[in-house]
């Protein structure tokens, strides 16, 4: 069974060794959740064992229950910062180690969470598809950032926004100065989910693509694990870690009030009104019913639906062995997908509403495929921003299927190349803008089912071209005619 809390941490592409640390662990049921991301600096070694003492420091202090969360996630912070400076007084290899750490616990029975921060690790809150930062970067970029005078892209690609002015170690001001740790409250409600990350996530991975990854995926596992691996495709230059909780109660349903007598009846008017009033006639009959006449006619219709279901169901066991074999998306067995091949199949399986807008910096074009990608929703809209999806070595099958239970499904800015079967559907509703397809034997394939045995009036012409739409036939395998 799925945890609403986990996480996960990774040394990237560019480091030997992680510096990063976390902790996420029940405190009381699984309804108190304590969670920290600790981020070491200051050398090779320093950085490791500061984020140790971070994790051990905070472990003891909250070993239960806490009564005053803030207050206990402060002493934590202050405790930390006494051992790391006497280890540094005394081991001259550690003089520079320090670390910067965010940490929350979430008390998911109230539907409320407590935190505190230091640092460049970040604290987010995604609720109802829109993520919220939380915390403050502690460093001269992440002001400006946070200020507005600084874009997101440019405060990624700025070469002073790994220098913070803040850290745990650096020296006594923690101890008296109120303002120096971060703290706050907020609610966490039914549905909520929260991010805990350091710096190697957010300076490789942009806060959209972060908020399409967390609606992705069906467990918090592979939430985290999407975010990793985008962060070291997109370079890795540091330590990534990433911490999700989740308020895993159901959102409150709200009960519609039980109308009150004084509601008004619908006026009955006309011969519906005479017959309401009208007295009951010749009702004498119905008082000589034989109760043996009931029964021998109940027993009759019972033996009649009996027959009727077993004719039905003999008909569509007929049916179903003499209907052809469909040719549409024979796999006798689900293959292994690449990386990017799942990450599109869960965004297919997990888009919330019915739009999804695929980002060219998570999906890195062109996307092999090496198994059928199937569409389950109802209703799909699928902006594609030009990625491209190409078949693997020796894959003969369709690109893209839509499921029974799908009946709508427009491409846009989509590219299929040499595909024997780009697009598979049946008896549903295909509609594409500014898609192209190279060297596809077959761009659509639209099985069309008829009734059995029964006349059909139909005329099945060739599909022209819908105004912002251009609809790709079996003789248009290079884009636009």
């Amino acid at each position: 069974m799925d945890k609403h809390f986990f996480g996960l941490t990774d040394t990237g592409k560019s480091r030997q060794n992680n510096e990063d640390s976390f902790i996420v662990k029940s405190l009381t049921n699984d309804q108190l959740i304590l969670a920290a991301v600790i981020d070491g600096v200051g050398g090779y070694h320093g950085g490791e064992v500061a984020a140790a003492i971070a994790a051990e420091q905070i472990s003891i202090q909250f070993s239960g229950r806490p009564a005053d969360p803030i207050s206990q996630m402060i002493s934590a912070f202050r405790n930390t910062n006494e051992v790391i400076v006497a280890k540094k007084q005394t081991e001259t290899t550690l003089s520079e180690m320090a670390c910067v750490a965010t940490m929350v616990v979430a008390d998911i029975e109230h539907n409320q969470f407590y935190y505190a921060h230091v640092g460049d690790t970040r604290l987010y809150l995604l609720r109802d598809g829109s993520l919220i930062k939380i915390s403050k970067d502690h460093s001269f970029v992440g002001f400006l950032e946070d200020s507005g005078r600084l874009d997101e892209a440019a405060a990624m690609q700025h070469p002073k926004r790994n220098e913070i002015n803040k850290a745990i170690g650096f020296s006594d001001q923690i101890a008296t100065d109120e303002s120096y740790i971060e703290t706050g409250q907020s609610p966490f409600l039914p549905g909520d989910l929260l991010l805990l990350c350091s710096d190697g996530l957010t300076d490789m991975v942009n806060r959209q693509d972060i908020t399409t990854l967390l609606l992705q995926g069906d467990t918090l596992a592979k939430k985290a694990g999407n975010l990793i691996a985008l962060a070291n495709e997109n370079g890795g230059r540091d330590n990534i870690t990433v911490v999700l909780l989740q308020n895993n109660k159901a959102p409150q349903q709200v009960k519609p009030t039980r109308p009150d007598h004084t509601q008004q009846v619908q006026p009955v008017t006309g011969a519906e009104r005479n017959e309401a009033i009208r007295p009951s006639e010749n009702t004498e009959p119905s008082t000589h019913a034989a109760p043996k006449r009931n029964y021998w006619f109940t027993t009759l219709v019972i033996l009649c639906l009996i027959l009727l279901g077993t004719t039905i169901f003999l008909y569509l066991q007929r049916q179903q062995l003499a209907a052809p074999v469909s040719t549409v998306n024979q796999s006798p067995k689900q293959k292994v997908r690449n990386s990017q091949e799942q990450l599109l199949q869960d965004a297919l399986d997990h888009t919330q509403g019915d739009t999804l807008v695929l980002s060219d910096s998570i999906f890195k074009s062109p996307v092999l495929i090496s198994d059928t990608l199937r569409l389950g929703k109802d209703t799909l809209y699928v902006i594609a921003n030009g990625i491209v999806l190409q078949a693997d070595s020796g894959y003969k099958g369709a690109a893209i299927t839509m499921l029974p239970q799908s009946k709508l499904m427009k491409l846009d800015s989509l590219q299929f190349k040499g595909f024997a079967t780009a697009i598979a559907i049946s008896d549903q509703a295909l509609l594409l803008k500014n898609v192209t397809f190279s060297n596809c034997l077959l761009p659509i394939q639209n099985s069309i089912h008829f009734p059995d045995q029964k006349p059909v009036n139909a005329a099945l012409s060739r599909i022209g071209t819908l105004k912002g739409n251009t609809i790709k036939t079996a003789d248009s395998k290079n884009g636009p005619e």
